[in-house]
């Protein structure tokens, strides 16, 4: 769940400010509050933007749109607790997470206007079980990071086909009024 695949883009965009909006997965039983977020901020490192020291020209935000999560085979439960487990002791699953996921990322210029929307959908099967599989707790979490992940694999070719477009509009923009400073960058004993 850590690392992001490396899949650069041909042209980079300039540094942007990060943003996200988790929308309907706030309401889903697997991602933490933070992981869109952390998602979108290491897409951008390793694939979408240029490293830079503090100027930023222009916002990336990923926005979910719709989210919904299946929970299959919880039937084979029952039949499971009536063999006292010995389905799932043999590798038969307990359990699946489907997840789809729709996502969108908008990038617009330093004063905040519009300038091209991308959008993807991703689909996650992850299985619960008990040696090859994820456990109850893991399962709807990375069902969720992974579906997200697949959306962000669409959106990706398409921000690399706008980039001639979209780097020279965040250029003519200007830079970001107040960049929000990254956590590594707070002073310590400045509290």
């Amino acid at each position: 769940m850590k690392s992001t695949p490396t899949a650069a883009i041909s042209n980079r965009l300039p540094a942007l400010e990060i943003l996200a909006d988790q929308g309907p997965l706030a309401m889903n039983d697997g991602a933490l509050p933070e992981d869109p977020l952390n998602l979108f901020q290491q897409e951008c490192r390793i694939n979408l933007t240029e490293a830079t020291d503090t100027a930023t020209y222009g916002y990336a935000k990923l926005v979910v749109k719709k989210v919904r999560t299946l929970r299959t085979g919880r039937a084979m439960q029952g039949l499971q607790v009536l063999t006292f487990m010995m389905p799932a002791v043999v590798g038969v699953p307990l359990e699946w997470y489907k997840t789809t996921l729709q996502a969108e990322v908008q990038v617009s210029d330093a004063a905040g206007n519009l300038l091209g929307s991308y959008s993807g959908t991703g689909t996650s099967e992850v299985k619960v079980a008990m040696y090859h599989g994820y456990s109850q707790t893991s399962a709807p979490r990375l069902a969720d990071i992974i579906a997200l992940r697949g959306a962000m694999a669409q959106i990706r070719p398409q921000i690399d086909t706008a980039t001639a477009r979209l780097r020279p509009l965040l250029m003519a923009g200007g830079t970001v009024d107040n960049p929000t400073l990254p956590a590594e960058s707070v002073v310590a004993g400045s509290r």
